[in-house]
């Protein structure tokens, strides 16, 4: 492992029982560095591994939907470390509260990276914690989440793709740094218990009591296995048309992006899979490209936004101020259409294509990505203020969608009110922001076809 992907917090007086890994963002057993490192640091030391998991029932913004997708992802760690002899401790409860029943006999405690402003706080938190009980613990942290960490690619809010680009294309080399996991070497049971197994999932998100206005997608189920089967089949079907991906009526996606939310795959493997089926002549290198330009440069970006843009989701702070100042030249405009959010939960709108997308992000908890583009301008166009467009994209954004709560999603709105954009020709309600309108869909795509697609999903 690239050792600039450590970020050492806390020295220890090294003494302790096991090594103690706090599993939050990097879901997953696979090129799961933090989990490597924990491993390593246990065997070095001749001591059992612990990996924690806490289950939070108020997880801001979340829902039944977001929920079930997790836990399916957790049955797999669990059946892997159970296999690899590593004690897996699901609690239910904050992570700052029950952190510290593991803490003070443990040796050394991994955290792996959390890049949006509440999981930075948490690890926070708990750092604070465990020097103000001068635990003898050492603490270190692991981005494992990205290909080039986010600290190594920049120390700054890049403008866009065209800057941080080359940035990340000359340190990805270096971070190819994954060999297979470890064995644990001191296969002991501590007897810790778990507050719940994780046989019965429906009963669980009853017991966490969490929001069941959305329901768990019926299309959608998470996991490692799920995620990569998905993927093969992307990979040997799809990946040579990426370059078609933005039709909605043909969609050569992988759908990796809710897998990567939860980090229950790791765009590491991604990345080594189409490099091997490359070498196989499976695919081509202008394909994997194409595919990196998303994986790597774009979702990075994004990282890169939350982590150095303060009030990265808020209307006042989110993007640039050539965006604030054509705002406010047209916050006066006259709309041509007002709808309310009930208006578009109910696909309730005068545009077909905007329910339809409308239609696939309700019921399966995904959406197109180029129609997640066209949906979030319309909004745009048809609030009476941007900052209530804004807020009401965000609300949806993160009610309905697996993937949402993500940076992607904090930089994907923010693109639609121009961050990591550039002034556009100048018109009513936009000014230069970028338009996007339905005329533009019938000309590039069989628009119709994907319209009836969704009336059907609806009728199913």
């Amino acid at each position: 492992m690239n050792l600039k992907r450590i970020t050492h917090l806390k020295d220890g007086n090294q003494t302790g029982e096991y090594v103690l890994y706090w599993m939050q963002q990097s879901q997953r057993i696979h090129y799961n560095h933090a989990l490597n490192y924990a491993v390593e640091m246990a065997n070095r030391n001749n001591l059992p591994l612990v990996v924690l998991f806490a289950l939070y029932g108020d997880y801001p913004e979340a829902n039944e939907r977001s929920f079930a997708f997790m836990l399916e992802g957790l049955v797999d760690v669990k059946a892997w470390l159970d296999r690899l002899k590593g004690n897996f401790v699901l609690r239910i409860g904050k992570a700052q509260d029950v952190i510290f029943d593991y803490m003070d006999k443990a040796h050394t405690v991994v955290f792996d990276y959390g890049y949006l402003r509440h999981q930075r706080q948490w690890r926070k938190d708990i750092l604070d914690e465990a020097i103000k009980r001068n635990l003898g613990c050492e603490i270190d942290m692991i981005d494992t989440d990205t290909v080039v960490p986010v600290n190594v690619a920049s120390n700054k809010r890049e403008y866009g793709a065209y800057t941080i680009r080359p940035k990340i294309m000359k340190e990805i080399a270096n971070f190819r740094d994954m060999d297979s996991l470890p064995l644990i070497n001191v296969q002991k049971n501590l007897g810790f218990v778990s507050d719940d197994d994780l046989t019965d999932i429906d009963q669980l998100l009853k017991k966490l009591k969490v929001d069941t206005s959305v329901p768990r997608s019926p299309y959608f189920r998470g996991g490692y296995l799920k995620a990569s089967n998905l993927f093969s089949n992307f990979l040997y079907n799809d990946l040579r048309d990426y370059k078609d991906r933005n039709d909605p009526s043909n969609p050569k996606v992988s759908y990796m992006s809710l897998y990567l939310h939860f980090g229950q795959i790791s765009p590491l493997e991604l990345l080594e899979r189409m490099t091997l089926a490359m070498l196989q002549d499976q695919i081509d290198q202008a394909s994997i490209d194409s595919f990196v330009e998303q994986l790597v440069v774009r979702r990075e970006l994004s990282f890169n936004y939350v982590r150095y843009t303060k009030g990265y989701d808020k209307f006042e702070t989110m993007t640039q101020d050539w965006a604030y100042k054509t705002m406010k030249a047209h916050e006066d405009d006259e709309r041509n259409y007002i709808y309310s959010t009930l208006d578009y939960e109910h696909f309730q709108t005068h545009d077909e294509a905007f329910n339809a997308a409308m239609i696939e992000m309700v019921k399966t908890g995904y959406m197109h990505n180029y129609m997640r583009m066209y949906w979030a301008k319309k909004i745009i166009e048809w609030s009476p203020t941007y900052k209530e467009a804004y807020e009401t994209i965000l609300y949806l954004n993160n009610k309905y969608f697996i993937d949402g709560r993500d940076a992607n999603s904090y930089t994907g709105v923010a693109w639609c009110f121009g961050n990591h954009d550039r002034p556009w020709t100048e018109r009513s309600v936009f000014g230069q922001l970028r338009y996007m309108n339905f005329e533009g869909l019938k000309r590039k795509f069989k628009i119709d076809k994907y319209i009836n697609e969704m009336k059907q999903l609806l009728k199913d």
